[in-house]
């Protein structure tokens, strides 16, 4: 991630990696449950954009309900990001990796019902994806940051209950604190400071 200030450089992946203390966990209120809900208290989310925060390399994609009342930020890759924005643009012709997993499911006959956000486990959001039509399954359990191009290809509905979309909004309060944390202690340690060896 790069910094606005010239001179400081940070890797959000290191900073949440660095082992930080109980108190400053990411994630609080996360679990090692899924999320129970029912279909009546789940709120539909669309694609709202996509942007970049403090680090390029974790995009953001912001999912809102009809209403804008409630705001889901999702933490993607770049590979999902670009493919993500390369699907939403409709002035040149639809380029996606995702035509042989589209093509494999209609031939199957396995429809994709719904995408509900269900889990929060450290820096990670996970999605459970319904299905219909498999003879085995009838959902799977994914991290979002490597779904969600494949749900929009596909237009599948997303969910959340409220109690996540709440939850989820510490991710991006705690990240912030910490990428601004990492952000004084490379000030006071960068070479441009005058008492530094």
């Amino acid at each position: 991630m790069k910094s606005s200030r010239p001179g400081l450089k940070i890797d959000l992946k290191s900073l949440l990696d660095k082992g930080l203390p109980q108190h400053e966990m990411i994630f609080i209120e996360s679990t090692n449950e899924e999320e129970v809900f029912h279909q009546k208290d789940l709120i539909q989310l669309e694609v709202y954009g996509l942007t970049l925060n403090t680090d390029p390399q974790h995009p953001i994609l912001i999912l809102k309900d009809k209403t804008e009342k409630y705001v889901l930020s999702v933490m993607i890759n770049p590979l999902e990001a670009g493919v993500t924005l390369t699907q939403s643009n409709k002035s040149i012709a639809p380029v996606t990796p995702h035509r042989f997993a589209h093509e494999l499911l209609s031939s199957l006959d396995i429809q994709i019902m719904q995408c509900v956000f269900v889990q929060l486990k450290g820096v990670h959001q996970f999605v459970r994806i319904y299905l219909k039509g498999h003879p085995k399954v009838n959902s799977i359990k994914l991290r979002a940051d490597e779904v969600m191009s494949l749900v929009l290809h596909l237009n599948v509905p997303i969910f959340a209950s409220k109690k996540f979309i709440e939850n989820s909004k510490v991710l991006s309060a705690q990240i912030a604190g910490l990428v601004e944390m990492s952000l004084s202690e490379k000030r006071i340690t960068s070479k441009d400071q005058p008492y530094v060896i």
